[in-house]
């Protein structure tokens, strides 16, 4: 059977048993069996058993549950809305301060918590009622929300970015490090967009008298609140950086932090420790069932021979190696107005890095733009998750609203990774710089 007709087989396969509504992580394992029965007879039962073992029992995979613990001890110890409340006394009258709040906290929040979600529902619940009360538009309320919840798959720590180094098996180090400036350059455009936005219409949100507050009232907070957080953040990203942790250990002395700042602040009981811990067990499961069924996928690709004809394929096309990558990007990006993030990790990486590296493509600069584009996947209508997330919190915000609001910030994420195209060191940089 040629490579095309087996790719063809697979990905309708694959299609078929989710649109029937079958859990992912199942979808794959599934087609595992049948594929290492199909390719290696009995054996092959046996060879997807060692292949799951051999993908789980490895210590790069350490740093997801450690990162997950993070964002819910952060989320449910309730020390986010402090950080929000600390950066508004900042602000003063801005045009849209509580869009450029919602940005700034968002980027305050990726640092910690690595969870797309779980920061733009903390967002979403602690500003949506002050922007409504203000008479803020769907655009400078919603908007700004979405696009900044998404600052959490790119700026360290993040689970995803773990799982997508994991998956693509690449340095995690170097993932990490490689998307904090993208993800940085991210937040200022959005910041900048709001600013021209509000002053060429003011009525998308409307200025409204704010109470001074006294220097000595903002430094005292910033010192209480947010320089101890300063301390979490070196303890991931520092010592990954300085080359004293690996990110495992890096991952472990985040999540200690974090545990003791929550106690310092009285924020520790145990509502929040079974909370966190519950949330912990359970989304670290879901990510190691499917890295079981990635893992073996790949290997179901490679032997089947997929990856060797669609690499033969992609470097014999009569086009400019960077016009692949960017069919992939479009490719990525259609699938996240359908499918969730993980799904589109598992769909795409196994196929693609091959064709990357055949390419002579950075594998880490692929990566920063995968993470990028799938960081729209979460805001993309139709079913983005983090814009039902949001329409949850906010009910009666109508759904064509929520979408019709997310596209500038879409807009911003697409010229963001446009740079990263033409300007490669945007993504490299930091990594050749680590110790």
């Amino acid at each position: 059977m040629e490579w095309y007709s087996t790719l063809l087989i697979m990905f309708g396969s694959l299609v078929t048993l989710m649109i029937i509504g079958v859990p992912v992580a199942f979808c794959f394992l599934f087609l595992n069996v049948i594929w290492g029965l199909v390719l290696f007879g009995p054996t092959g039962l046996e060879q997807c058993v060692l292949s799951i073992y051999s993908n789980l029992n490895t210590f790069i995979l350490l740093p997801i549950p450690l990162f997950v613990l993070m964002g819910e001890v952060m989320f449910h110890s309730g020390i986010g809305p402090v950080l929000i409340k600390v950066l508004d006394k900042w602000l003063g009258a801005l045009p849209g301060r509580l869009s450029l709040l919602a940005v700034g906290a968002g980027t305050l929040f990726s640092t910690l918590t690595g969870t797309s979600l779980a920061s733009v529902a903390m967002l979403g619940s602690v500003l949506m009622p002050e922007m409504k009360k203000q008479g803020y538009k769907s655009a400078m309320s919603a908007g700004p929300i979405l696009g900044s919840g998404g600052l959490a798959m790119l700026i360290p720590p993040s689970a995803l970015a773990v799982l997508a180094a994991a998956i693509a098996e690449i340095s995690v180090g170097k993932t990490l490090m490689g998307i904090i400036l993208p993800g940085i350059i991210l937040a200022v455009s959005f910041a900048v967009y709001i600013v021209i936005r509000c002053r060429l219409n003011l009525s998308v949100a409307p200025a409204y008298k704010v109470v001074p507050i006294p220097i000595k009232e903002k430094l005292a907070d910033t010192v209480k609140y947010v320089l101890p957080q300063g301390t979490i953040i070196f303890l991931v990203v520092g010592v990954i950086f300085l080359g004293i942790a690996t990110p495992s250990e890096a991952a472990a002395t985040g999540a200690m932090g974090t545990i003791l700042l929550a106690l310092c602040y009285g924020r520790l009981n145990w509502k929040v420790i079974k909370k966190s811990s519950m949330g912990t067990i359970s989304l670290s499961a879901m990510l190691f069932l499917i890295l079981c069924g990635s893992g073996v996928f790949s290997q179901v690709i490679a032997f089947s021979g997929v990856s060797t004809g669609l690499t033969d394929f992609a470097i014999g096309l009569p086009v400019s190696p960077i016009l692949i990558i960017v069919a992939m990007q479009m490719i990525i990006l259609f699938l996240g107005g359908f499918m969730d993030v993980v799904s589109i990790m598992m769909i795409t990486l196994p196929i693609f890095m091959p064709v990357v590296k055949s390419l002579g493509f950075d594998q880490v600069w692929f990566l920063v733009l995968f993470l990028l584009n799938i960081e729209m996947a979460g805001i993309t209508p139709p079913f983005g998750m983090s814009l039902f997330v949001l329409k949850g919190i906010v009910p009666d915000m109508t759904i064509r609203d929520i979408y019709r609001s997310a596209l500038p910030f879409i807009g911003c994420d697409v010229i963001i990774m446009i740079l990263v195209m033409v300007f490669p060191a945007l993504a490299l940089w930091l990594p050749k710089l680590m110790f």
